[in-house]
């Protein structure tokens, strides 16, 4: 499957300043086999090393961390020649080693010939255990400074049209997006974006998905892999911390369907108590599980000045999950049916904090009155505002999306919703499969034809 994250290691691979990549994100979704594809294609060989499964690995770097001898270690012990700029290193789960995660400093100093990438599921969350002082031993650092990061997400909608062998889609919306004109495929694209919501964007649904798996069987995907995530909440945490962590992974669902979709920590469970959560959720957010939307108090820039700490939303990382979790059958996703109409909301938005995420923007909502509040807004690359209304469907009132455009003046404002494109009264309006072509580069896309 096609990934765009490839385009991005494409620039690392050519860039005259590139250093040893680390590429983070939540596990399942997709970074080491985006690695090995992306190495497949642009290099000689690859080398791959996986800390997790094979620990054996980790004692080439307990002597010393030469870059030289380590690379005629790992060669000696996988039986791959690695060549310099013709190998790509994959050092797999490397905060299961923490002096390999030490050794990319010395690789960028001594030996930036060598091209490597490191990959980590938990690694934010192990070095923060070991920031605190929690580590059996201190000889080694975070490489700052001598590493490039990247991030990697879900696949996207587009990525999801890829996948199934829907490319013209995705081109023809793009090309619709970029001309202001309607779509002619507007309901083919609305199926295929109600299909998404029940896939979601982990690899291992879609792939199955493309199999011609059934609605049961994807089902079993998405239960696995929240298996596999409630697993994880024990790493690198107390009993404790593990059992307020699933809690707050077990109440978004639920939280996220209030009409008020404001995450409420006290509600997370009978007794919690507020001041003892704070570490539990950010083990969510560090991990990668969790999209934080803050709000704001003005649309004033710049923005991330203007949040409220107390006030925010939690979204899942992928929107196939939370429809999982929430036990809603495929055949009512995709049929639209009004019976649904008090989970459309939060399903919605979730895609669309999904599809946000992806392209690297990290929004805040706007919420002045209990009444009144705009999903969710960003700045674009020229330092606008750009306010994001989300409707699920057809029949829209932009009521707050008006007072917010009053209050700001901005450029334009977007509304999400089933309708095709348009352009009037300074709202463009956008369907919701076509969110995806939403970036901070938005000011060169619509410009301000009216």
């Amino acid at each position: 499957m096609e990934r765009k994250i490839t385009a991005r290691l494409l620039e690392w691979k050519n860039s005259p300043y590139r250093k040893p990549l680390l590429l983070c994100g939540a596990r399942q979704v997709g970074k080491t086999y985006a690695v090995l594809q992306f190495g497949g294609a642009h290099y000689k060989n690859t080398a791959y090393f996986n800390f997790e499964f094979n620990r054996q690995i980790s004692e080439i770097f307990e002597k010393d961390l030469d870059p030289v001898r380590i690379v005629n270690s790992l060669s000696a012990y996988s039986g791959i020649d690695i060549l310099e700029k013709d190998t790509l290193i994959v050092l797999d789960e490397i905060q299961s080693c923490k002096r390999a995660l030490t050794s990319l400093k010395y690789f960028n100093e001594k030996n930036p010939e060598y091209h490597i990438i490191a990959t980590g599921s938990l690694l934010g969350i192990a070095l923060k255990k070991d920031d605190e002082g929690d580590c059996e031993r201190n000889d080694f650092s975070f490489p700052v400074g001598n590493v490039n990061i990247l991030r990697m997400h879900p696949m996207d909608l587009e990525e999801f049209m890829w996948a199934t062998g829907n490319r013209k889609i995705s081109d023809g919306i793009r090309k619709a997006i970029s001309a202001q004109e309607r779509y002619d495929l507007h309901e083919k694209a609305m199926d295929i974006y109600r299909m998404y919501l029940t896939i979601g964007g982990l690899p291992e649904a879609v792939k199955r998905y493309t199999e011609g798996a059934d609605a049961s069987s994807i089902a079993a995907v998405h239960a696995d892999i929240d298996v596999t995530y409630m697993g994880d909440m024990s790493k690198y945490t107390t009993k404790a911390e593990a059992v307020a962590i699933r809690a707050i992974w077990s109440s978004i669902p639920r939280q996220l369907i209030k009409e008020n979709k404001r995450f409420v920590l006290r509600d997370v469970s009978e007794g919690a108590r507020t001041r003892e959560l704070g570490t539990p959720l950010d083990w969510l957010r560090t991990a990668g599980l969790v999209n934080r939307c803050e709000r704001i108090s003005t649309g004033e820039i710049p923005l991330s000045v203007h949040t409220e700490g107390s006030d925010f939303k939690l979204y899942m990382v992928d929107t196939g999950l939370l429809i999982s979790k929430l036990g809603i059958p495929s055949k009512m996703i995709l049929s639209d049916s009004s019976s649904l109409d008090m989970y459309k909301g939060a399903h919605t938005e979730n895609y669309v904090m999904q599809a946000l995420r992806a392209n690297e923007i990290d929004p805040y909502y706007w919420s002045p009155t209990p009444n009144k509040e705009v999903d969710f807004i960003f700045q674009d690359s020229e330092g606008g505002v750009v306010p994001v209304e989300v409707k699920s469907a057809k029949h829209v009132t932009s009521i707050s999306l008006s007072a917010f455009a009053d209050k700001y003046r901005p450029h334009y404002s977007v509304r999400a919703s089933a309708k095709n494109i348009g352009f009037e009264n300074g709202i463009f309006s956008i369907p919701l499969y076509a969110v995806f072509c939403l970036n901070k580069d938005i000011c060169d896309v619509p410009g301000n034809r009216t």
